[in-house]
C-alpha cells in the first residue's frame, strides 16, 4: 500500500511539473497527470481528482485567452462532448482498473506517435467531424481526463491557427471538466479523500504556472514540445505495461 505521505508530496510535485510543462508547451496536463496519480492512487481516485484539479487550471487559462474563442466550433464541440462525459463516467465506474490503465496507455501512445509525425491535410475538414471529436473528448475526459488528444487532432485537420488552438482548446478543456467534475459529483465521486487531497494542489498549480511564464524565454518551443510527446510516450508504454503497477 502506498504511504499517505509520500502519496501526497508525488501528487504536488506531479501537479506542479504537469502544471509548467502546460504553461510551456500548451498541452499535455491531464496527459501527464493522470498516468502518474493513476498509478500512486488508483484510477477510482485519480479520475475526480485530477479531474477537480485540471478544471481549477482550466479556469485560470480560460481567462488567459478567452480572446481567441470560436464560438461556433464550441458550440459543436460542447454539445457533442456533453453527450460523451456521461458515458466515459460510467466507463471508469465500472471497467476493470488494469484494462483501464492498459487502454490509457494506449490512447497517450497513439497521442504521441500523432504529435511526432502531424500529417498536414491539403485542406481543412468539414466541421461536421467536430461532433465526432467533441463526443469521443468527452468521453476521454469523463473516463480518464485526457480529453485533449482528439480535439488537437481536430484543431490541425480543420488548420486552426496558433491563437484558435490556445483558446479553442483551453475553452474546451474547461467545458469538457466542468461537466466531468459535474458528473463525478452526481456520482458520489468526490470523496472526503479525493476533496482532502485537491485541497493542497492549488498552491502547486499556481507555483508551477509562475514556473512555467518564466521557463518559457529561455527554451526552444520545439523541442520541447517534442520532449513532452517523448514523455508521454513512455508514461504511455508503462501503463500499457503495467510496469506502475501496485
Amino acid at each position: 500500500m502506498t504511504d499517505p505521505s509520500l502519496a501526497l508530496g508525488s501528487l504536488v510535485i506531479t501537479t506542479f511539473f504537469a502544471t509548467a510543462i502546460q504553461t510551456l508547451a500548451g498541452f499535455a496536463f491531464a496527459l501527464i497527470m493522470m498516468p502518474i496519480v493513476t498509478m500512486i492512487l488508483g484510477v477510482h481516485t485519480a479520475a475526480p481528482l485530477v479531474a477537480l484539479t485540471a478544471l481549477t487550471l482550466y479556469g485560470v487559462n480560460l481567462l488567459r485567452y478567452h480572446k481567441w474563442l470560436n464560438i461556433r466550433e464550441l458550440w459543436r464541440l460542447g454539445a457533442a462532448a456533453t453527450a460523451g462525459v456521461p458515458v466515459g463516467i460510467w466507463m471508469v465506474a465500472n471497467a476493470n482498473d488494469a484494462f483501464v490503465k492498459v487502454l490509457l496507455g494506449l490512447i497517450l501512445i497513439g497521442y504521441g506517435l500523432y504529435g511526432f509525425t502531424r500529417p498536414s491535410p491539403q485542406r481543412p475538414c468539414s466541421p461536421r467531424w467536430a461532433y465526432l471529436a467533441g463526443f469521443v473528448s468527452g468521453s476521454l475526459g469523463g473516463a480518464y481526463n485526457t480529453s485533449g488528444p482528439p480535439l488537437a487532432i481536430y484543431g490541425g485537420l480543420r488548420q486552426w491557427s496558433k491563437d484558435e488552438f490556445r483558446g479553442g482548446l483551453q475553452s474546451l478543456f474547461f467545458v469538457s471538466g466542468a461537466l466531468t467534475v459535474l458528473s463525478h459529483a452526481l456520482a458520489s465521486h468526490l470523496t472526503p479523500t479525493v476533496l482532502r487531497l485537491y485541497a493542497w494542489t492549488p498552491p502547486a498549480l499556481l507555483l508551477g504556472i509562475l514556473a512555467g511564464v518564466w521557463v518559457d524565454r529561455f527554451v526552444n518551443k520545439e523541442r520541447f514540445r517534442r520532449l513532452v510527446l517523448g514523455m508521454i510516450l513512455a508514461l504511455g508504454l508503462s501503463l500499457a505495461l503495467n510496469l506502475g503497477r501496485r
